[in-house]
């Protein structure tokens, strides 16, 4: 993502896994805007990975508006299988543009900032909890009350 300079915040299990859940997901979930640009970008990095739509609903920007999810498995020897399921409207969960402005960086011992970028803890909990029943066990090891309402926090770097 970040060679073809996509926008996107990690989001889902691999982002619960950031926050100190023990679960394993074995997909990555990004939240994207949903801009032609970005889009674009998104095609690229889709097709650097080998990667096609693997469900309905086609890689359509209408699709992703309308809050469809669109689901890739890549075929690139360095991600054989991987699945990528790629969002922009999520139930119950604010604009892309103010999640990125609460997102959540990484930054290394060593003062190096991880390209990681995940939403923040509170819009995290907010989109688990709007969906599966099953998704429960992976938010409640990261959940605290203290995490809704949902507010800016543990932004490390802008």
């Amino acid at each position: 993502m970040r060679e073809h300079r996509v926008q996107c915040l990690l989001m889902g299990g691999q982002a619960c896994v950031l926050y100190g859940a023990a679960e394993f997901s074995r997909d990555t979930d990004l939240a994207i805007p949903a801009s032609e640009e970005n889009a674009e970008r998104l095609a690229k990095a889709m097709q650097a990975l080998e990667a096609e739509v693997i469900a309905v609903p086609p890689f359509l920007l209408r699709h992703l508006n309308a809050g469809h999810a669109v689901h890739f498995r890549c075929r690139h020897a360095e991600a054989a299988g991987m699945r990528v399921d790629v969002m922009s409207r999520m139930r119950g969960v604010t604009d892309f543009h103010t999640l990125w402005e609460r997102r959540t960086t990484l930054v290394m011992d060593d003062g190096t900032l991880c390209d990681l970028l995940s939403l923040s803890l509170g819009d995290l909990v907010q989109a688990k909890k709007t969906q599966r029943d099953k998704d429960w066990p992976m938010i409640r090891p990261v959940w605290k009350p203290t995490t809704l309402p949902i507010k800016p926090i543990q932004v490390l770097s802008s």
